[in-house]
């Protein structure tokens, strides 16, 4: 049975909620009295449906369902979470909530977007206050993963755990703040740096664009992936953070920023500030600047998830929940890899390059390897299977958020060798690229050919018996 999620107020933010839960194949009831509401929302779930799934080496779940709800009591009916993401004051909130509450069930989690807000504040006048809790997301919140689970004193530890466990059973990372504060904690530092920032701008020392520059050129990549204090850590050499400390603290008392005075936003700095933000990015649609952040967002947390790191953990993690360890079914080629091709595949000639395929076939064998028994244990207690020579031929070009699968058959199995063939599909079935791949099984002691276990070996010469009775695939061509 599909689990259903109320979208209340699909701007922006609750747009990207709702793309959020839908390609985690959630059904989405969205509510908003926007007349071009289901436009907005179209558009950004065309990005989404082109960014979120090249994060991921293997399909996301079947899309849910999608559906425009004329009124609250519509939307919210039976559904298990509920998130607002109203314009941000208080008496729209409020009106909200009270309508909600009316009709939604008792057990269903009712979650704010607010950036602001305490959910004390939000809670007030509520028959059912314990079902409101902050959570507040990043824009876009279909590729950031942070969201901000703001309990207060009257929210239990069970609906706190609760909220926990399906925020990341969407890939996303609930921090959990444990106590009420204005801003919350991401914020209060966005904040820092806009006042900042503003001085710098009133004061000509730069302008927005040298501003955005200092950011991404520099600490920004290190916040990336490293944070604020892991970074400073760093930077105190072998010492590590007490000597940071000690070398850098002393300067927090110069006069370098002006923190607690902000700089009045008059009509002549305002048209400043926006001057300066067309001259340098004007050039492209706000659409295309979008697609320019997923593409570069997708490559950076790609890049992590090699390194198993910060976001690129997170991505793992949710990625392995994803993957289906289904008994495999022998009477027919194994579907090996299913997925879309993410933006850093693609070469300086607009398609995937070709080291790429030899990766996807690779992925293939490793499928192969896990459906007949050798798998994470299997290589774990050091018995693995080497690629000695694929054959890849390239028939179709393979474009950046194209849809692939591939279609593996065991040719050979017997005893220390293992010949795979593996066809490359589009989605619509045209057959793309083929690899011929030969194997050995190996030794991780010893480096060498060894036989495999013997349950390993008969799911193996099963498979190739059973593949040997379907039409031979090297004679196909789509």
């Amino acid at each position: 049975m599909s689990r259903v999620v109320a979208i209340i107020g699909g701007g922006v933010i609750g747009g990207g909620w709702l793309t959020r839960f839908l390609l985690n194949g959630w059904d989405v009831n969205v509510f908003d009295p926007d007349p071009e509401a289901e436009r907005k929302i179209g558009e950004v779930l065309v990005n989404a449906r082109r960014a979120l799934p090249m994060l991921y080496d293997v399909s996301l779940p079947e899309e849910g369902k999608l559906r425009f709800c004329d009124t609250i009591e519509a939307a919210v009916a039976g559904v298990e979470w509920i998130q607002e993401s109203v314009p941000e004051r208080l008496d729209i909130k409020h009106k909200v909530f009270i309508e909600v509450e009316k009709y939604a069930s008792k057990d269903a989690i009712i979650g704010s977007s607010t950036s602001g807000f305490k959910p004390s504040e939000l809670q007030e006048g509520l028959s059912r206050p314990e079902a409101v809790v902050v959570t507040h997301p990043f824009n876009p919140v279909y590729l950031l993963p942070l969201i901000e689970l703001v309990p207060s004193d009257i929210n239990d530890q069970p609906m706190i755990e609760r909220a926990q466990s399906i925020l990341t059973s969407l890939g996303l990372y609930p921090l959990h703040v444990r106590k009420e504060i204005d801003a919350h904690i991401a914020d209060r530092f966005l904040e820092a740096v806009w006042r900042e920032a503003l001085w710098l701008i009133k004061d000509g020392i730069a302008t927005t664009e040298e501003i955005d520059n200092a950011i991404r050129y520099g600490f920004g990549l290190r916040w990336g992936q490293m944070g604020l204090f892991e970074t400073y850590r760093v930077a105190g050499g072998e010492a590590g953070m007490e000597h940071f400390i000690a070398q850098f603290g002393p300067c927090l008392k110069w006069p370098w920023t002006k923190l607690m005075d902000v700089p009045e936003l008059t009509d002549e700095l305002t048209k400043q500030i926006a001057g300066q933000s067309d001259a340098q990015s004007g050039h492209m649609s706000i659409r295309e600047l979008e697609q320019l952040r997923d593409n570069n967002l997708v490559a950076m947390i790609r890049a992590l998830k090699g390194q198993n790191a910060a976001a690129g953990e997170l991505l793992n993690t949710h990625q392995a929940t994803l993957t289906a360890r289904d008994t495999p079914d022998f009477s027919k080629p194994l579907q090996t890899v299913n997925r879309v091709i993410p933006v850093d595949w693609v070469d300086y000639n607009g398609h995937m390059n070709e080291s790429r395929y030899g990766q996807v076939f690779s992925d293939a064998a490793d499928a192969v390897m896990v459906a007949v028994g050798a798998d994470e244990a299997y290589v774990a207690g050091g018995l693995s299977y080497f690629t000695v020579d694929i054959d890849i031929k390239f028939l179709l070009e393979t474009h950046v958020g194209q849809a692939i699968t591939v279609m593996s058959y065991v040719l050979m199995g017997e005893g220390k060798k293992l010949k795979l063939f593996h066809q490359m599909l589009s989605e619509d079935g045209e057959l793309l690229a083929t690899g011929e791949q030969f194997l050995l099984h190996v030794s991780l002691e010893t480096r060498r050919t060894c036989e495999p276990e013997s349950s390993v070996l008969a799911n193996i010469e099963a498979a190739a018996t059973a593949h040997a009775k379907l039409p031979d695939p090297r004679t196909q061509r789509g």
